[in-house]
């Protein structure tokens, strides 16, 4: 057996192989505490679309200036998108603050 056509043929085998297997990309959305309805229901729409792709959702809610005041009106709306997207998707990390902004991870779930 030829060294070359040997090394050449793991080549390929090892390219199908990562051509194959699916990576996970983490997608970002950023809230603001006071972000309106329309555009929260926008944005859930988009989270639901990357779950349902495999990838994972990182959401946050930035906090500038004297926002910081409202962290419960950040808390109320990463629960809401929870419970929006509990069929689709399974909570990773718990929301919580991170600096000046509160973040959770939303991961799909594993039988979809």
């Amino acid at each position: 057996l030829d060294y070359g056509k040997y090394r050449y043929e793991k080549q390929k085998e090892e390219q199908r192989r990562r051509k194959k297997s699916k990576s996970m990309e983490m997608k970002e959305l950023r809230f603001r505490p006071r972000t309106e309805e329309h555009d929260f229901n926008f944005k859930v729409d988009h989270a639901r679309e990357f779950l349902e792709d495999g990838n994972k959702v990182k959401a946050y809610v930035q906090f500038k200036g004297r926002d910081i005041v409202y962290k419960d009106q950040g808390m109320d709306l990463l629960r809401r998108m929870i419970e929006e997207l509990q069929d689709v998707a399974r909570i990773d990390q718990q929301p919580e603050m991170e600096g000046r902004r509160m973040v959770m991870i939303l991961a799909p779930h594993k039988n979809k």
